[in-house]
């Protein structure tokens, strides 16, 4: 692996956990995007993963301004503190008990927010290696057995006291090793999170700790999507007995899980000076998870139209029957139902294809099931898995951008599709409906860029992406309606503006960082 830029300070560093610069995707587009869309900053990159084992080289080029890049790994093992018997301190867990308890009351009480706040700020010092609620005395002393012991009579609804005892273990790891990072991290005049979840409260603790401030940008909201992993999750025990489930209730550890994320949510909330969301629905639920509304603020993407427009000089008269799925070939983006549409749109358009350009490795797994189905459907031949590919050279052969995702945010590659002059057929998920139909009567006036259609409901994909493809005067009323759109509303200078401003206010409440890389 290349050597990493290394810095003595920074204007902004990013805190970006699974995505740019080793993952590819919209989200690291548009933070290679926001990189270079700001030359006069040194930014710094704080990359947390999963295990080291689970990315490869960078899948972006560095830009010039990227002065200082370290990774961490959350789950990749580290050497525990020995361990050796100790009593530790009551008061300590005492307050760490009575913060759960602020968090747990929600995200509409202030007083509890507040209160949470406070004990958050008093906890922090107690959490560094030799204090009070160091790693070692969170596992090895009698204080926090009896802590955990009592919030398991407390609180536990699962029989299994092993379970929840190593649960709580690997749970709260993380919690150590962001105070560890956050301890050894150049000095940067502001920290932008791209996420809440570990990210983001690794950017509380930095707030906490340096007093410089934190900016938010939530693409999709993190808590939403670790609760879809999390019901799709096999490795959360349920130890229940068969007469004591209810189909009805989540179970008490995938809970505990979901519980957790939220807390990291609102720790976040509470520590950024502003947060900001792509679109109206994603903001009001920023609101609902416990965010002060007058902090909250929405900044669309926006994609660099001067490029992208000329490839609508490469096109044809016609719109070849291609779909094209871009994006990771994961669960969440459902590329099964899309290959399952294929079987009726093939055998209504003999000649159409399906193009699925993105990487598999995230998810192998999903991947040989993907390639299996569409094998078993008869469409070895119009299915075809590309990998990795450039937008540039993609956008001019499709015809159709096609969107199966079940859950979304404010899908940059619809808007590329857009921009190059292609239509797209999306879920109704996210902001998808705002980008087909518009949003307000001057935009809805520009009508629709193709069609939306449910979740999972892959016979109305197909019929939605053959009335475009087979209608070419419908088609090209979508192609109209998309350049319309993304010219007015969805610019690359429009969200450089905005920034800008979020930079500036930001940078000039703290002092400048001292040179040096």
């Amino acid at each position: 692996m290349s050597t990493l830029p290394r810095a003595a300070s920074c204007d902004i560093m990013l805190l970006l956990e699974g995505t740019f610069p080793y993952v590819s995707g919209g989200v690291s587009s548009w933070v290679n995007q926001i990189i270079r869309g700001f030359p006069e900053y040194r930014f710094g990159l704080c990359f947390l993963g999963s295990r080291r084992a689970d990315y490869g080289e960078m899948r972006y080029a560095l830009p010039a301004n990227v002065v200082h890049l370290e990774c961490h790994y959350i789950h990749d093992a580290e050497d525990a503190p020995p361990a050796r018997a100790q009593a530790g301190a009551r008061a300590p867990f005492a307050a760490m008990a009575d913060f759960h308890a602020a968090v747990r009351s929600g995200s509409g009480d202030s007083a509890a927010a507040a209160r949470a706040r406070e004990l958050f700020a008093g906890l922090l010092p107690e959490l560094g290696r030799g204090r009070a609620l160091d790693e070692s005395a969170f596992l090895h002393s009698r204080a926090s057995w009896d802590y955990i012991t009592t919030q398991y009579r407390e609180r536990c609804t699962d029989p299994s006291f092993v379970d929840y005892f190593w649960t709580i273990r690997i749970m709260h790891a993380p919690v150590w090793r962001m105070v560890r990072v956050a301890e050894h991290l150049i000095p940067a005049r502001c920290y932008h999170t791209i996420s809440t979840g570990y990210a983001g409260f690794l950017g509380a603790i930095l707030k906490a700790r340096t007093g410089r401030p934190l900016l938010l940008s939530e693409h999709g909201i993190y808590t939403k999507e670790r609760k879809i992993d999390l019901f799709q999750s096999e490795w959360i025990r349920d130890n229940r007995g068969v007469f004591e489930k209810d189909a009805s209730q989540v179970s008490y550890f995938r809970e505990l899980w979901i519980r957790f994320f939220e807390a990291l949510g609102r720790m976040c909330y509470e520590a950024a000076d502003r947060i900001v969301a792509l679109y109206e629905t994603n903001r009001l639920r920023q609101v609902a998870d416990g965010a002060d509304a007058a902090r909250t603020m929405n900044v669309p993407n926006g994609v660099d139209l001067g490029r992208l427009s000329r490839l609508r000089d490469l096109r044809g008269p016609l719109p070849p029957p291609v779909l094209c799925l871009i994006g990771r070939v994961v669960p969440i983006k459902d590329v099964k139902t899309f290959i399952r549409a294929m079987r009726t749109v093939v055998n209504r358009m003999p000649d159409a294809e399906a193009w699925i350009a993105g990487p598999e490795d995230e998810a192998p797994e999903y991947a040989a099931e993907c390639r299996n189905i569409a094998a078993s459907l008869g469409l070895a031949e119009h299915v075809k898995f590309l990998g990795f590919q450039k937008i540039d050279e993609l956008m001019p052969k499709i015809g159709l951008v096609v969107l199966s995702s079940i859950s979304e945010a404010l899908p940059l590659v619809i808007l590329e599709g857009y921009a190059a002059g292609v239509p797209c057929v999306a879920t109704d998920v996210g902001s998808c409906r705002q980008l087909v139909h518009g949003l307000g009567a001057e935009d809805e006036a520009l009508g629709a860029a193709g069609a939306v259609v449910r979740i999972a409901d892959a016979p109305a994909l197909a019929e939605a992406a053959l009335g475009l493809l087979g209608d070419p005067a419908r088609w090209r009323a979508a192609q109209a309606a998309g350049i319309a759109r993304v010219e007015r509303f969805y610019t690359q200078e429009r969200m450089f503006d905005q920034y800008r401003a979020l930079y500036g206010a930001a940078l000039g409440a703290a002092p400048a960082a001292a040179a040096g890389s």
